[in-house]
This record gives C-alpha cells, sequence and structure tokens, in this order.
C-alpha cells in the first residue's frame, strides 16, 4: 500500500504555502523586470547649435543667465584712464649743492622744516672759501692803496711836478683795483662770506619752502666736483603746496591734452576724491621703448594731502565719434576684434568691428556697431568658447587616413562600379 507525499486535500496547509511561496517570487521577478526596463530621463539642457554664423540657445537655457547683455550707446564723450606721477614743482624748487670744498661742521635743517631765503641749512670750515675771502681782502687793501696814491698824483699833477701821462696812469691803476675788489667782493657776498677771513662757509636756501630732502651727515667731507646734473643734492627745497604731475599720454590722447586743457587725478590714497589739474608742457616727441608722450600738468596742493612720488590716476574727457560698449564686451578672434551680438532672445552672433579708442572700462567702436545693438557684456569669452565647440561639433567627421571626398562611398552615393 503507497502513500502520497502530500495531500491532496484543499484544505492542506502544506499545499497553500507552496502556492504562496510560488506567488511571492513571481512578485520579486516582475518588480525586478519592472526596474530594469524604466525609462531613464535625462535632464541636462540641449547643447546649443550653430545654423550659419549664430549660435542659438535654446529657451530658458541656464547658460542665458550668465550672458549679461547691455545696449550699445552713442560715443559722445569718454573718460580715459592715463597712468601719472607726482613729482615736486620745479619751478618752486631749489637744489642745493656746495661750491668750495669742505668739511661738514654744523646741521641746521632738517626734513620737514620750513625755511625763507637766506636761512642757514648747515655750515663748512672752508679752506677754498677762505682763499675767497683772502682774495677779497688783498683786492680791498690794493683799491685803497691806488685811491690814495691817486689823489697823490692829482696833488703833484696840479702843483706841475709830475706829467699828464702820470696821473693817468694812476688813474687807470685805481680803476683796475676797484674792479677787482668789486669782483672779489661780489663773490664773497654771494656766498655770504661777510668782511673777514674766517674760512666758514654757509649753506643758505634761496626761496621760501619745506626742506624735503637732506643728504648731508656731520663731518662729511664734501667737494665741488659732487654737485651737478646726476648727482644728489645736499638739500632740496619746494614749495608743495603746488606739485607737477608727469602723464604718460597714448598718441590719439594728444588732442585732449593741449597746454591749459583741464584734468582730474585720483589717488589710490584718498578714494573717491578728485583733484583737478591744469596742463602745462607736452613732449614734442613719442618715447620710442613704451610708445607714450609725457605731459607735464600742474595741481593745487594748498592742504598738502598730496605727496611726492605719489603714483596717480588722471582722468581726461575725449569727445569720440561711435559706438560705446564695456571693454570686458571685446574679444579676440585671431587677429580680429569681436563683439557678440544679440539678435533675438537666445540668438547669438560675433560681429568684427574696429576699435577707435580703447580705455580701462570702456570702449569706443568706431566700426561695424550700431547704437543701439544689444551686445554681451558678461562672459563674453565664455560664450566665445562655446560658439568655438558648437562650431566644432557641427562640423562632419573625416575618416583617419582619408579626405572629405573619399568619406562618400559609392554605396553612399547611390551608384555602384561595375
Amino acid at each position: 500500500m503507497t502513500f502520497p507525499l502530500f495531500a491532496s486535500t484543499p484544505s492542506s496547509p502544506l499545499r497553500s504555502t507552496g502556492f504562496a511561496a510560488i506567488a511571492c517570487a513571481a512578485m520579486l521577478l516582475l518588480a525586478g523586470c519592472g526596474e530594469h526596463n524604466a525609462p531613464v530621463v535625462n535632464t541636462e539642457p540641449p547643447a546649443p547649435i550653430v545654423q550659419g554664423n549664430q549660435i542659438r540657445f535654446a529657451p530658458d537655457h541656464p547658460q542665458l543667465k550668465l550672458l549679461g547683455v547691455v545696449p550699445a550707446t552713442a560715443a559722445k564723450s569718454v573718460s580715459v584712464d592715463l597712468p601719472g606721477r607726482l613729482v615736486w614743482n620745479e619751478e618752486r624748487t631749489q637744489r642745493v649743492f656746495a661750491p668750495f670744498a669742505g668739511r661738514v661742521t654744523d646741521i641746521r635743517a632738517d626734513v620737514g622744516q620750513s625755511v625763507k631765503a637766506g636761512d642757514l641749512l648747515a655750515q663748512l670750515a672752508s679752506p677754498d672759501f677762505g682763499i675767497a675771502q683772502a682774495d677779497t681782502a688783498k683786492a680791498q687793501a690794493d683799491a685803497s692803496f691806488s685811491r690814495k696814491n691817486l689823489e697823490r698824483q692829482r696833488e703833484l699833477f696840479q702843483a706841475g711836478i709830475i706829467a699828464r701821462k702820470d696821473l693817468e696812469q694812476a688813474e687807470a691803476d685805481s680803476a683796475r683795483s676797484q674792479a677787482e675788489a668789486a669782483r672779489a667782493g661780489a663773490r664773497t657776498t654771494m656766498y655770504g662770506g661777510g668782511t673777514g677771513v674766517n674760512q666758514r662757509f654757509g649753506i643758505r636756501a634761496g626761496i621760501n619752502g619745506v626742506v624735503v630732502e637732506r643728504n648731508l651727515n656731520p663731518g662729511q667731507e664734501l667737494r665741488p666736483d659732487q654737485s651737478g646734473p646726476g648727482t644728489q643734492a645736499l638739500f632740496v627745497v619746494t614749495d608743495p603746496t603746488s606739485l607737477w604731475v608727469q602723464i604718460d599720454a597714448k598718441e590719439n590722447d594728444i588732442g585732449s591734452l593741449q597746454k591749459g586743457a583741464t584734468f582730474t587725478v585720483q589717488v589710490p590714497a584718498y578714494p573717491g576724491e578728485n583733484f583737478t589739474g591744469r596742463v602745462a608742457a607736452a613732449s614734442d616727441f613719442i618715447d620710442p621703448t613704451t610708445r607714450t608722450i609725457k605731459i607735464r600738468g600742474v595741481i593745487a596742493n594748498a592742504d598738502r594731502r598730496l605727496k611726492g612720488e605719489m603714483l596717480v590716476t588722471a582722468l581726461v574727457s575725449e569727445a569720440l565719434e561711435g559706438t560705446v560698449v564695456p571693454a570686458r564686451a571685446v574679444t579676440l578672434d585671431g587677429n580680429n576684434q569681436t563683439v557678440y551680438v544679440q539678435t533675438q532672445p537666445g540668438v547669438f552672433e560675433p560681429r568684427r568691428v574696429k576699435v577707435g579708442h580703447v580705455g580701462t572700462r570702456e570702449v569706443v567702436i568706431s566700426s561695424g556697431l550700431a547704437v543701439g545693438e544689444q551686445v554681451v557684456a558678461d562672459n563674453a569669452l565664455l560664450l566665445a568658447r562655446q560658439f568655438a565647440v558648437a562650431r566644432e561639433d557641427a562640423r562632419p567627421s573625416t575618416p583617419a587616413g582619408g579626405s572629405a571626398a573619399a568619406a562618400a562611398t559609392p554605396a553612399a552615393s547611390g551608384t555602384t562600379k561595375p
């Protein structure tokens, strides 16, 4: 007698358990297949396309938010930034040297001290100046002797004792000695030597001003050959209430920097403040190294806030013709200057232009762009790169080792070779 492995009755618990396991396995298998066959959603925006000479972006493309667009405006006047430097006004500056050799014995003035014309700056012990003093004393003694001799000769001539030629000779000798005494006296007086012989020479200020440089020490030996162009002055006295501005201008800036023209100066030390200057002179030649023209301006400095050797920026207003766009809107495409114009929303085209003036903030376009056209001002280089990439992607691929003409096979052309 045989028995079945499982009872075949409907109420068998083992059978119901087996069906449940099979159903669960089937549901899991179906769920796995559903996940495998689910479509993948591409969230990346479509790449821009190139049509002719234009690049097109899809509406609401995220890159459009990066491309700031501004309208081109008519060029009436543009502010040009030129580098400059403040220096002492040489018309109100004295550079003091020692005309005699000697040793420094006393220093009476220091940097920042106000002085007047004739004030003593330093004193030297100078044998050379002592010689000049002695020459003056001897010349004065000779002149005194010649005057007395002339008086005696006149008395003798009136008494008929000497001839007229002896009187005339005495008059000539007296005139020569007087002239020599005047020359020697004028030399020592010019240098403040007085009448005695003490070999003490005083270095004095020749103008009213402020001592801005002092380049000597106590006991220092000085020589006359240490003075002159290219050598360091012992003292520099200047009037700091008036300064010169040395500006390096470009060739196309000459018209706005004629003598008498005004300009504005900005100094990093005083942000937001402007100082007004006036053009005093302009060079007649162009520096062959920097290709700039030296412009000299004068600026008032009554409150003495500006200091010599400060680096400044001179702002010059120039009247130009054409259209004005931000300087960051102009890019280089090879050797060509290019701007990107938005012809309609999301559509841009490169436009080759001719630049008439280049500033640090603005550029004047002399041709190639009309007033009112929308120009990409922000991230123009990014758009130029995107345009180049889109052009490369749009080019037909060429098989390796062959030409574009060879890529057209007989099958593709619809003909067969017999």
